[in-house]
């Protein structure tokens, strides 16, 4: 693989190659071109031989990708041969909700602690998360190697807990609330805010005639 630095851009359509793969693999079909997969993603074939371009010759001329190396190739990018444990921080109905989920698209990624106030629900456990009280934070995380979490508290608590999550050594966290959290630059921080997408779709709608992804 080539050491060069991978745009944003680039990461952020990864696991959806990599998933769209998995489905091709798990079909049978043994190669696929990148006009295919222009097809199947929505990602036109010029940007997804760019992105490629980036790991060195994934594919042959004349052709195409080889699925399951390609697959293999990407769940290798993307850790899915490592389980991931991941803490949520707040139990409110989208914390419920994300525990119900459990990232099952991947099955490499589990909520493995969750941490909340509300002391009707701390000492319980949700679909086979146990939930913690949020004064157990910095321990638990340290003592259970957690570095990634999910923030889904509300607004006005949001920087104490990123902060507690920092002094625990969470190297990244998805944040659910509208803050734009003060984290040290080692923490990498995936703001998440379905008002703004909401309100983005909706301008779309109203001042495009056709929809295009970026």
């Amino acid at each position: 693989m080539k050491e060069a630095v991978i745009p944003k851009a680039t990461a952020k359509r990864l696991p959806l190659y990599y998933r769209y793969l998995k489905f091709l693999f798990d079909s049978g079909k043994n190669k696929v071109s990148s006009t295919e997969l222009s097809e199947a993603v929505k990602v036109d074939s010029a940007t997804i031989r760019r992105d490629f371009s980036y790991f060195g010759e994934l594919g042959k001329r004349g052709y195409g990708y080889d699925v399951e190396s390609l697959m293999n190739f990407f769940a290798k990018t993307l850790n899915e041969d490592k389980l991931t444990n991941v803490a949520l921080v707040g139990v409110g109905n989208l914390g419920h909700a994300l525990i119900n989920y459990r990232f099952h698209q991947s099955d490499s990624i589990r909520i493995s602690a969750a941490f909340e106030i509300d002391e009707d629900i701390v000492g319980r456990i949700l679909d086979g998360v146990p939930v913690y009280s949020s004064s157990e934070l910095v321990q638990q995380v340290k003592e259970q190697h957690i570095e990634v979490a999910i923030l889904t508290v509300p607004t006005h608590s949001a920087q104490e807990n990123a902060d507690r999550l920092v002094e625990a050594g969470v190297k990244g966290i998805m944040n659910f609330t509208p803050v734009r959290l003060n984290v040290p630059d080692h923490v990498q921080v995936q703001n998440v805010d379905l008002t703004n997408e909401m309100q983005t779709l909706i301008y779309f709608l109203s001042h495009y005639k056709e929809n295009k992804e970026d």
